[in-house]
């Protein structure tokens, strides 16, 4: 049986405030199908999905998924579909599901499909029900199939913050790419797992003490003798050069 989704109130926002602003350099660029477009401009939509879903601090090229932007270009699937396909590729989950906590990974996944900031912790609560019982393609599907998603982005706009800049404000909300991609819990794990400790340098800690040689006796004798053996191979072959050389002897 599947959990309903948990109840929660809207909070006041910006995004659920209706306004008529006039674009701007600050309003958010919105990449749409709904016309055709030209290569270049089917590029651009593509680097806007990129940039809403993995954020700018993980626009790498081992995060592209060419086969959903040939889907894409060739108008095989919708950009809600290449949005999906982003967000449940393996390179989404290893650098931003693995790292995060259920509560903060729902926060960043509204806040990049859905372009707004939660409403609270019960939303928080609520989605993270979600994900826990049906999983993360099925927590990224509920919130795609959402009447607020299909209302605000529908099948061919690329999702954006909505309202971040009012024009009653002198100054706008802080984009969401600059929460950073893992919490101070998932930095604190990575410190007990000493990836943060300082390395020491085998070429500074260790010096060569022929003294106190680190080796069993064993193994020094052997290399002694290995070392012994070498310079008077090398010796004699050097020795004999200089003979034939003088004609003394016959190689």
């Amino acid at each position: 049986m599947t959990i309903p989704l948990l109840s929660y109130a809207p909070s006041s926002a910006n995004q659920r405030v209706a306004g008529f602003e006039v674009p701007g350099d600050e309003q958010p660029a919105i990449y749409t199908t709904d016309n055709s477009l030209s290569g270049g401009e089917i590029d651009e939509l593509i680097n806007a999905a990129y940039r809403q879903v993995f954020n700018e601090q993980q626009m790498l090229a081992s995060n592209r998924q060419k086969t959903l932007e040939s889907q894409l270009k060739f108008g095989q699937i919708t950009v809600r579909d290449f949005i999906r396909g982003l967000a449940l590729s393996e390179t989404f989950r290893w650098r931003n599901y693995e790292p995060n906590n259920n509560y903060r990974f729902v926060q960043m996944c509204i806040q990049r499909l859905l372009g707004r900031d939660v409403y609270g912790d019960r939303e928080k609560i609520a989605w993270s029900i979600v994900l826990a019982t049906k999983g993360l393609q099925g927590f990224i599907d509920e919130l795609l199939n959402s009447e607020e998603y299909l209302k605000n982005f529908g099948y061919d706009t690329v999702p954006y913050q909505r309202r971040r800049i009012l024009p009653s404000r002198v100054q706008g909300d802080l984009p969401f790419a600059r929460m950073p991609r893992y919490g101070e819990d998932y930095r604190q794990q990575l410190e007990s797992l000493g990836y943060f400790q300082a390395q020491p340098n085998p070429i500074q800690t260790y010096r060569w003490n022929w003294q106190k040689p680190p080796y069993p006796p064993a193994v020094r004798f052997i290399g002694k003798v290995l070392v012994i053996f070498g310079i008077s191979f090398v010796g004699l072959v050097v020795i004999a050069s200089a003979l034939a050389a003088w004609g003394l002897i016959d190689l």
